[in-house]
């Protein structure tokens, strides 16, 4: 993706479940459970880089000891930044004590074990320390605090905000951070003191009542209380005080979730990927959990999956798949591959089948698995056409024809270098695009002047200002006839509500190119109706909203708005052809079969809210309001 597009977040939590002598005697370190963390965030890092936080409770602490403790940084070497001080600390403690469990568990914060890690990119709510998890509701009952953190975003925050004020409650702010925490947290405090009542009428004291709520307490209970209502995609952890733990996906399972279970420990984390690099596992080790579910991980270390909303149809992100998950995970490799290779066919009907005047390549970095199987899928068409053509031919007397006939192959070059990002001093626009565009460099000598052309794989496009002002200049110096971007991605032509940064319909080339045929084609009547039909659905319940967004590109053929895109997206002084090519949504499913999340691309969102985000998005976008749309 060659714009920059951020997207919440990375999660990662582990459950000792031996004693802390234990790691030192099998790992040699009390401080295995740390380790593996930092493995776990480090791995995920390109979840998010804007800031990380980590937590740790104690299960057994001695009364007036520290159970719970935190550690946050926004800076851009967050995650170094918070093992190097939880590293300090230990150094704090004296040299004789260090290999002692039981000193360590009462006096250094992070000898706990639970342990919570979170990675953060700032789509919306600035990068100070407030705006980094893990978020803490803390009380001097330890079944009572909650430690939280995760990947989601909540639609319906206005909805939450009123029902915490009918509670009784004042909401320090409508973020969903906030909202979450003190919505569970009030779920948590009912349920304590419904055990409470319980036990006081069956005699037991309050010092016996405490430990007894720390046995019963009932996370399921407090999870399907707590996220009744709730309309967004999350997969969110908590850790209560007194060493409960659960894990929570959306019943769509808009984002991922992964968990990893044996008899030392249980491991959370966002990408599979990183839980078999951290602990040397097999992927069928992994499991997911399942769309509504949550991972119940009670103080005494038994662990259950449990059913807490009702799955409705799964949607999973595809855009996960297509590029924000790593791509070392073998599901997504191979998935990426074939959204490649899909193309292919495409690719080869553009170029008239020419493979001896065309030159391949891709960018960014992560598009390189969608072209290797671009390659691999014009191989395959390239075999079919040589036999093609030495059918025709007399093989035995015209050897030099067959040789030029196997010679056919697909130049593969590259031709796009990622080089450090300049800095300017200077102010004037032109000028500064300039500079600051060039972020990429070129590799000289392999194009063939006003001859060859040029196909450059992307991950996808979005606002394609990236192109326009930096790319396909830099791909015009070396003087191709003709330049084809390819999508692995369909168009994208929706907002997004779910925790990806991408909230502003403005901001999509598709929607703009769209507006702008409207336009051309004397339907410009449509976008009037559109605003008018969106003004009139937002006045209704987000559950009987449809996305009338649709109506815009309804008149429209997928090859129209691709043409336009390119035409818009064409700087002026281009000297070369410029054509896109999009993957089809159809093909995208093909690709992704578990993954059907497509509303970016179609406006069939997974929740209610995201038809009421799309409509809000295009009343803002015609009043010329700049707000996000959720």
């Amino acid at each position: 993706m060659s714009d920059a597009i951020k997207h919440e977040c990375g999660v990662a939590f582990i459950r000792l479940r031996k004693p802390l002598e234990y790691y030192r005697e099998k790992y040699g370190t009390y401080w295995y459970g740390i380790a593996k963390l930092q493995y776990l965030m480090t791995k995920q890092l390109n979840r998010g880089q804007d800031g990380a936080g980590m937590g740790v409770v104690k299960l057994h602490p001695e009364y007036g000891a520290r159970y719970l403790a935190r550690k946050r940084s926004a800076s851009k070497t967050a995650i170094i930044d918070i093992f190097e001080e939880v590293g300090e600390a230990l150094n704090e403690i004296p040299l004789e004590f260090r290999n002692d469990a039981d000193y360590l568990r009462q006096h250094y914060p992070y000898a706990g074990e639970m342990l919570l890690g979170h990675l953060r990119y700032g789509t919306y709510g600035g990068n100070s320390i407030e705006n980094i998890h893990p978020f803490l509701r803390q009380n001097n009952w330890m079944a009572r605090n909650l430690m939280l953190a995760g990947n989601y975003n909540i639609t319906n925050t206005d909805e939450l905000f009123n029902a915490l004020i009918d509670l009784g409650q004042q909401p320090k702010e409508k973020s969903d951070n906030v909202l979450m925490l003190e919505k569970i947290g009030h779920f948590i405090d009912e349920e304590n003191q419904r055990l409470f009542g319980i036990f006081k009428s069956q005699g037991y004291s309050n010092l016996e009542i405490t430990e007894k709520i720390k046995q019963e307490l009932s996370l399921t209970n407090i999870l399907k209380r707590s996220f009744k209502n709730v309309d967004g995609g999350y997969n969110m952890i908590g850790m209560l005080g007194h060493g409960d733990a659960f894990i929570i996906r959306d019943p769509a399972g808009i984002r991922p979730s992964h968990y990893y279970i044996d008899d030392e420990v249980v491991v959370v984390a966002s990408e599979r990927a990183a839980i078999q690099t951290a602990f040397n596992i097999y992927p069928e080790q992994v499991q997911e959990l399942g769309p509504g579910n949550a991972l119940i991980v009670k103080r005494d270390g038994d662990v259950e999956e449990v059913n807490i909303l009702d799955p409705v149809e799964r949607k999973s992100c595809s855009f996960e798949r297509i590029y924000f998950s790593r791509g070392n995970d073998q599901a997504i490799y191979h998935e990426r591959k074939e959204l490649g290779r899909l193309l292919a066919r495409p690719v080869m009907d553009l170029l008239d089948n020419d493979l001896v005047n065309t030159v391949f390549s891709y960018v960014p970095n992560t598009a390189a698995t969608s072209f290797y199987g671009l390659i691999d899928g014009i191989h395959e068409i390239r075999r079919d056409l040589q036999a093609d053509a030495l059918s025709k031919i007399d093989v035995k007397n015209e050897p030099e024809k067959v040789r030029e006939i196997l010679s056919w192959r697909p130049r593969r070059e590259k031709i796009l270098v990622k080089d450090v990002k300049m800095r300017t001093f200077i102010t004037n626009d032109t000028d500064r695009d300039d500079l600051v565009g060039h972020v990429y460099d070129i590799t000289y000598g392999v194009v063939k002047s006003w001859n060859d052309t040029l196909v450059i794989m992307d991950d996808s496009v979005v606002r394609g200002t990236t192109l326009k002002k930096s790319i396909l200049r830099i791909l015009d110096r070396l003087e191709p006839k003709r330049i084809i971007l390819v999508s692995s991605a369909p168009q994208i032509r929706y907002p997004d509500c779910y925790g990806i940064d991408m909230s502003r319909m403005g901001d999509f080339a598709a929607f703009s190119a769209a507006v702008a045929l409207l336009k051309d084609k004397g339907l410009g009547e449509i976008l009037r109706d559109t605003y008018a039909a969106a003004k009139l659905e937002l006045e209704k319940p987000a559950e009987e909203q449809r996305c009338v967004v649709k109506d815009i590109y309804a008149p429209l053929t997928d090859a129209e708005v691709s043409k336009k895109i390119a035409e818009m997206l064409r700087p002026s002084d281009l000297k070369a052809e410029f054509d896109i090519l999009f993957q089809s949504v159809d093909n995208l499913h093909e690709a992704c079969p578990n993954d059907a999340g497509d509303w970016y691309f179609t406006g069939d969102y997974p929740t209610p809210g995201g038809n009421q985000v799309a409509n809000r998005a295009y009343v803002y976008y015609i009043e010329g309001k700049k707000d996000r749309a959720y």
